[in-house]
């Protein structure tokens, strides 16, 4: 269909497949739920996927000749094209890197590519999980009217959701701006294609808003700040009963340790 006269400025593209149509010259009604039996069109087929040559079985009127009657999914849809539009400079983004710097990276997987999956509207910020070929973070994205272009890169803050609370790390970019991210895997070698990747990553989408797993979640967090606590008093232990390095002399003793990549 190269025109649509009916609905929306002719952008037939802003109608969903819920979309319950009318005949502007007759009235007739075409509804998804019920199809049109006088062309052999099985329930469930949205007006959009009608064959080309379909017109009104009442007055043979075009397909174009079609006025939106009610449309109870084009609130999902109008949600969906915002989420679009804020994802797709973030995957632009990263496939630059991708192409640019990372391509000849041990460890990255090249069976994968940039994608965003599962993105969605949480308290109207975009989240959702960004995979690539090197790590699969969760990313939650300002809202419209927020600007997070001052957010410090490296800097953590840690956000709460049903299932638990996870820590995000602040970054910006020139062209996507600020955002914040949490790892989930990296790297990405035991994925065998872009589809499992896809699978895991809108499983952590629903499990992130499950209850049940916060017990889980939260188990994990405190063996983890057990481990550290660990080890931090077994490097305090061997530090104390090393000799001062040239460094930690030069230094007065407040060598700074690198941290672990960005």
């Amino acid at each position: 269909m190269t025109r649509f006269e009916g609905s929306y400025g002719g952008e037939a593209g802003r109608i969903s497949d819920l979309a319950v149509l009318e005949c502007k010259i007759c009235w007739t009604s075409y509804d998804p739920d019920t199809g049109d039996d006088s062309r052999q069109v099985a329930p469930g087929t949205p007006f959009g996927a009608l064959p080309e040559d379909w017109s009104c079985p009442n007055c043979g009127a075009p397909k174009e000749q079609f006025m939106v009657l009610r449309d109870p999914g084009a609130a999902d849809l109008q949600q969906a094209a915002r989420i679009r539009a804020r994802t797709e400079p973030l995957v632009a983004d990263f496939t630059e890197i991708w192409n640019g710097k990372m391509r000849d990276v041990p460890l990255v997987n090249r069976l994968l590519r940039i994608e965003a999956v599962g993105f969605i509207e949480h308290e109207g910020r975009p989240l959702g999980v960004l995979i690539s070929p090197w790590f699969m973070n969760l990313v939650l994205l300002p809202a419209e009217a927020e600007d997070w272009s001052g957010l410090v890169a490296g800097e953590t803050e840690v956000i709460g959701f049903p299932s638990g609370e996870y820590e995000f790390l602040h970054n910006t970019r020139e062209t996507v701006g600020g955002y914040k991210a949490c790892s989930l895997v990296s790297p990405m070698g035991e994925y065998r294609s872009q589809a499992q990747a896809v699978e895991v990553a809108r499983a952590i989408m629903a499990a992130l808003f499950d209850p049940a797993h916060r017990a889980e979640t939260d188990r994990s967090v405190e063996i983890r700040a057990a481990r550290e606590q660990d080890l931090a008093a077994r490097q305090a232990r061997a530090e104390a009963a090393a000799a001062p390095t040239r460094r930690q002399v030069l230094s007065g003793g407040v060598a700074a340790v690198p941290r672990a990549g960005a």
